[in-house]
């Protein structure tokens, strides 16, 4: 599991790449992790992830409380099929903000 980030207008943008599961959902809480510690706002682009497990989903719920708290945005883009259906499946994608691609998540934080 590799995580690239990379900070647009002000909005951390993380990308992992693989799958988000067991074996490497301890690596992909590190770098969210990091990245809350200064990220007011946060996108998480799932483009090159084919499959989440719960315990990816554990994270990327943590991250949303967290920003939530502090009143940050948060966002997820790129998501499969597949994926979207975990997410909808889970009852998450009712109350994350998913857009179809990473310009309408930057979009979204924008004002």
């Amino acid at each position: 599991m590799i995580v690239n980030s990379e900070t647009v207008g002000g909005v951390t943008v993380l990308s992992p790449s693989g799958r988000i599961d067991s074996n490497t959902a301890a690596v992909f809480e590190t770098s969210v992790t990091k990245a809350l510690a200064h990220a007011p706002r946060m996108i998480l682009d799932f483009s090159d992830v084919p499959y989440i497990s719960s315990a990816g989903l554990r994270v990327v719920l943590v991250a949303a409380k967290k920003l939530g708290a502090k009143k940050g945005g948060f966002a997820l883009c790129g998501l499969s099929e597949s994926v979207l259906d975990v997410f909808q499946l889970s009852g998450f994608a009712s109350i994350l903000t998913i857009m179809p691609d990473r310009d309408a998540a930057l979009q979204s934080m924008a004002g």
